[in-house]
């Protein structure tokens, strides 16, 4: 698990750009904490921080190959979890390894596949080749997009980088953000490929990208496709726990200390259960779970979390027998402007999520005081169909994405609310958004003759979650999880247990009625009842009403200073209002769009963003 950096020039000596490329890659720092390295030539310079993980002193990068022709030069960020056997195969066809490292697996098997590696590959990546003998760039990113990789487009070349900040370390790339930026940043539905900062692009996961003297091209080498699913229930829930207990074994893979993120949930659990399972008698699996001060004795139940998580953690604990320990947050630690700060810079964006990334943040920091690798439950929602709105017509059915429709039902518009309203005028972000939502129905792979309704629009609601939704879940996990050099590995985005779920059809993924019924049948015998049978509860978020005191004193200060450039943004009068409301009688929305206001602020104070408005 890395970061990584780059530029390719068709028309300049990339060796005197040496001072820029280390700036580039020394952005990326807290995602390679154990070490650096560069490679240069006369049009490519590729730059590598490694967090090292699987043959720690042989994974060395910028790793390359000399042949008669050429360098060829790999950067590369991530797991190949199926390493071990693509060694084996490539040995058979006469490569010869210096290395234990999946990194030099993945450099063999390019010059063994060419263009065609990524299709061997079972993992989480994002990677970079050089190829000195025809002077092409490849950039190839993982299905699911679980590791970031961005690019910008020069007239004659290209930069790309782990993050936006390593290309906006780069003194040729304007910091601009435009309207579109603005509006992608306010619609909580990614599109694929947009990258908020101006000329700066995403990779799109499952994609290869070839950059040459013509130009760039783009070659998809994996997408979600419709199949008939003929397989019984039985055999269905068979088939999702073989795949699982499949994935957790490759994931547990690891040379330095590793552990599972528990937040007492099914997903989670799951996940704790199988890999204790996995370990048994050869290692006890380390837990974390994060907490509040008071937060099981004050708990007030909500439309979104009908219960704490502890009480569920534990009794998973017990059950499995993992060493565990509970991460306990105050209001001061999540309000510390400090800690929100860290987390807008991890982030390189104000998406305004407050407490949920602060906490989330100071967790991995606690974590990596003891682990270098973790595993989590994330993406089992969008796989199995677990969130609220997959099973709620009126959400399900509203014409747009159905996250939007539950959550402005539930909370209102949240931080696009409270924008100046000439500027939410300017922005349309319900035009934006039906766009959006249009272009991503016109992907949805389709079965023939598909007559019944709700199977057909479920199918679009799966591929929405795993191709909008899921991609801004990713994105937070990977970005606050390197920011501390911690890496997090998502099993329940193997692509192969991603595949067979979204082509089984909605009524066997709802058999008994509930939400996830595959996931729970496939793993229940694993989980103490109560956990089997726990209702679905988001990531949690403090109640302490001095947490939201605190976020009205500080957008209080920053109205009063009136020196930040986003307060032009915002609509000042309404920002007062809320500011003078008692704690207790902020709306979720309202307590949204103050988390935004901070984030911004700090956002505008780290980036220095130019807004062409």
């Amino acid at each position: 698990m890395c970061g990584i950096s780059g530029w390719v020039s068709y028309q300049r000596d990339l060796q005197a750009e040496r001072p820029t490329t280390e700036a580039m890659t020394a952005t990326m720092a807290c995602r390679g904490p154990d070490a650096q390295g560069l490679w240069l030539d006369t049009h490519a310079a590729l730059g590598h921080r490694r967090l090292a993980i699987i043959d720690l002193p042989g994974g060395v990068q910028p790793m390359s190959e000399h042949t008669p022709d050429g360098h060829v030069v790999l950067v590369y960020s991530g797991e190949a979890y199926n390493y071990t056997e693509l060694r084996d195969e490539l040995r058979h066809r006469g490569h010869r390894f210096r290395t234990d490292s999946d990194t030099e697996v993945v450099l063999r098997g390019y010059l063994e596949w060419g263009t065609s590696l990524p299709e061997h590959l079972n993992g989480m990546f994002a990677f970079a080749v050089w190829d000195g003998r025809t002077e092409q760039l490849l950039l190839i990113r993982d299905r699911m997009g679980i590791k970031p990789l961005y690019y910008f487009a020069t007239d004659d070349g290209v930069l790309f980088g782990s993050e936006p900040k390593a290309i906006l370390a780069n003194p040729h790339v304007p910091r601009a953000v435009d309207l579109d930026g603005l509006r992608e940043l306010f619609s909580m539905a990614k599109t694929p490929g947009h990258a908020i900062w101006a000329g700066m692009r995403e990779v799109e996961p499952g994609t290869v990208m070839t950059v040459e003297r013509a130009g760039l091209r783009t070659r998809p080498y994996w997408r979600l496709s419709a199949a008939v699913h003929t397989d019984s229930r039985q055999d269905t829930i068979a088939r999702v726990r073989e795949l699982l207990e499949d994935t957790v074994r490759r994931q547990l893979v690891s040379d330095v200390p590793r552990c599972v993120l528990l937040s007492g949930g099914l997903d989670s659990s799951a996940i704790t259960a199988l890999a204790a399972q996995q370990l048994h008698g050869k290692e006890t699996v380390r837990s974390f779970a994060v907490d509040f001060v008071g937060q099981s004795e004050n708990f007030i139940p909500d439309d979104l979390r009908a219960t704490p998580d502890t009480p569920y953690v534990h009794d998973v604990v017990r059950h499995t027998g993992t060493h565990h320990q509970d991460i306990v947050l105050d209001p001061g630690d999540l309000a510390d402007p400090d800690v929100r700060a860290a987390a807008v810079r991890a982030r390189d964006l104000p998406l305004g999520l407050g407490d949920l990334d602060q906490s989330l943040l100071l967790l991995f920091r606690a974590i990596r005081e003891h682990s270098t690798v973790a595993l989590s439950g994330e993406s089992a929602d969008e796989v199995f169909g677990g969130y609220a709105w997959f099973h709620d017509p009126a959400a399900r059915d509203a014409g747009t994405f159905p996250w939007l429709a539950a959550l402005e039902r539930q909370h209102g518009r949240g931080g696009s609310s409270l924008l100046d309203p000439q500027l939410r005028e300017r922005l349309d972000l319900r035009g934006y958004l039906a766009e959006r939502y249009e272009e991503a129905l016109g992907e949805v792979p389709r079965l023939d003759n598909e007559t019944d309704h709700l199977e057909r629009r479920m199918r679009e609601v799966c591929y929405l979650h795993l191709t909008r939704f899921v991609r801004l879940l990713l994105d937070r996990k990977d970005r606050l999880s390197m920011a501390t050099g911690l890496e997090v590995r998502v099993p329940f985005c193997d692509h192969r247990l991603v595949e067979y779920v979204f082509n089984t059809p909605w009524s066997m993924k709802t058999f008994d009625g509930r939400e996830k019924s595959l996931l729970r049948a496939a793993t229940a015998e694993l989980l103490p009842r109560s956990v089997a049978e726990r209702v679905k509860s988001p990531y949690p978020s403090t109640q302490d009403p001095a947490y939201v005191t605190e976020l009205q004193t500080q957008v209080r200060e920053l109205l009063s200073a009136d020196d930040s450039p986003v307060l032009d943004l915002l609509d000042r009068t309404r920002l007062r209002q809320i500011t003078t409301t008692a704690p207790g009688d902020i709306t979720t929305g309202d307590r949204n769009g103050l988390e935004r206001t901070l984030d911004l602020a700090v956002w505008a104070d780290l980036e220095d963003p130019t807004l062409t408005l």
